[in-house]
């Protein structure tokens, strides 16, 4: 990351982490599959009730271990192999406090997730059953996605993916296994996932600790180190919050999508997800763009920072307009994989024409933040993107979908929350570069 050319190292490194969340879609999947098919609809209703709670922590997690990817990478970008050491050791450490904490209070809190969820009657115990259970995986959860972004921080994308490869065929197994053989149920699925995590987990362990980089993990330095751990919730809360905060917002236009009728809320559902599938490599292009940074910086090359987010800006372009325009020429086929009706199809092609196809605006976003982030810069993206994503989708529903409430007058929020977004940040990065240019006397290519 620190020497010779940079595109072809960033797409190198981008693409198995733009297949792992693809893997991580699919692993999910597989269990809404196997209870669709095995259990039934009740079961998937249960499974879909927890599906917010879910995805909050998820994002915290992810973002938290943002935090540890940015500060490890700066500091094996420095070549300061004792601090780099007291980063891994420091996020190992947060990892098992966060699955900890999270796994009492999850217990703790369940009953009353499920009275703010207004969970009806008679899939209350599934649901129920379903969270405490998914609860007792949370310490290999947050472990996992530390391991993760302590292999990414040191230009190691790939571990990840294979581990994920193994254990993705493992869950699959134990659904069948404990659905069709033992009838678990809800349960069975459930535990599954429980226990494919911890091996996901336990396989990346071995592997930092038979490491010979910077990111061996040693029992004897398992501790925190003060100034590691509060840069790591300097960098990675805000990205975390900013998640979770999304995914609440989210519900906004969701609850508008449902005032539209079952036809648009199954071709939503539907379009969304292919979708989400064309954002992991979205996803990939930001979370490269972090830790390219983060090395670069920590070595004090600003030259080929700079450097490093034009050709992440250009990557994005490239790929995603490659991608949403490929999903826009084959999206009805794409849509029959999920759904037969025709007239369901047409309405899943509008929502992968305003938002897969443009979702290279929201490319704009990603890097740039990926971009601050990296330098360690992580709260002003965020409250931007909050306020101006969130803002937008909330005022866009109650105004301009609430004049016109067709379904492609909604799905027109989100680019247009992305276009604005992306230009503020553009000019706050623009500002932040010339800060950094103020404090590192070095020939700059612009």
């Amino acid at each position: 990351m620190l020497n010779g050319s940079i595109a072809d190292k960033f797409l190198i490194f981008a693409l198995p982490l733009a297949f792992t969340g693809m893997l991580e879609q699919l692993f999910n999947t597989a269990d809404t599959m196997v209870l669709g098919r095995f259990v039934g609809k009740s079961a998937m209703a249960a499974v879909g009730n927890n599906a917010m709670p879910i995805s909050l922590l998820v994002m915290l997690l992810l973002g938290l271990s943002l935090g540890g990817n940015v500060v490890i990478a700066q500091r094996i970008g420095a070549g300061n192999e004792k601090r780099a050491s007291r980063a891994v050791h420091t996020a190992i450490i947060m990892s098992l406090f966060m699955g900890a904490i999270l796994l009492a209070a999850g217990e703790a809190l369940t009953g009353l997730i499920m009275n703010m969820l207004g969970v009806p009657a008679e899939i209350l115990p599934m649901a129920e059953l379903y969270l405490r259970i998914y609860f007792l995986g949370l310490p290999a959860l947050a472990i996992y996605n530390f391991e993760s972004a302590i292999f990414r921080s040191n230009g190691d994308s790939h571990t990840p993916l294979y581990s994920l490869m193994v254990v993705a065929l493992l869950n699959i197994v134990l659904n069948l296994l404990t659905v069709v053989v033992f009838d678990w149920g809800v349960a069975g699925v459930v535990g599954a996932t429980v226990i494919a995590n911890y091996v996901n987990a336990a396989i990346l362990w071995r592997k930092l600790r038979h490491s010979e980089s910077y990111i061996r993990l040693e029992y004897r330095k398992l501790r925190y180190a003060a100034k590691e751990l509060k840069e790591i919730i300097r960098i990675g809360l805000p990205a975390g919050v900013q998640g979770m905060i999304f995914c609440l917002s989210n519900l906004v236009v969701q609850s508008a999508i449902n005032s539209l009728g079952a036809d648009v809320m199954a071709a939503s559902a539907a379009a969304f997800a292919i979708e989400i599938n064309v954002y992991c490599f979205l996803s990939a292009i930001g979370q490269a763009t972090t830790t390219f940074i983060g090395q670069n910086f920590g070595a004090k090359n600003i030259e080929r920072c700079f450097q490093i987010t034009k050709i992440a800006l250009l990557s994005e372009l490239a790929v995603m307009l490659f991608l949403g325009g490929l999903t826009t020429l084959f999206a009805k086929p794409l849509l029959g994989i999920f759904i037969q009706d025709a007239w369901i199809i047409e309405l899943g092609v509008i929502r992968i024409v305003y938002v897969t196809l443009l979702q290279f605006l929201n490319g704009v976003t990603e890097v740039l933040s990926g971009t601050m982030r990296g330098y360690g810069y992580s709260t002003p993206p965020a409250m931007i993107a909050l306020v101006t994503i969130c803002g937008t989708w909330i005022i866009w529903v109650y105004t301009v979908f609430a004049a016109a409430p067709a379904f492609s007058t909604l799905l027109l929020t989100y680019p247009a929350s992305w276009a604005i977004t992306g230009a503020i940040l553009f000019v706050v990065y623009m500002r932040y570069r010339r800060r950094l240019l103020s404090r590192f006397v070095t020939p700059v290519i612009a």
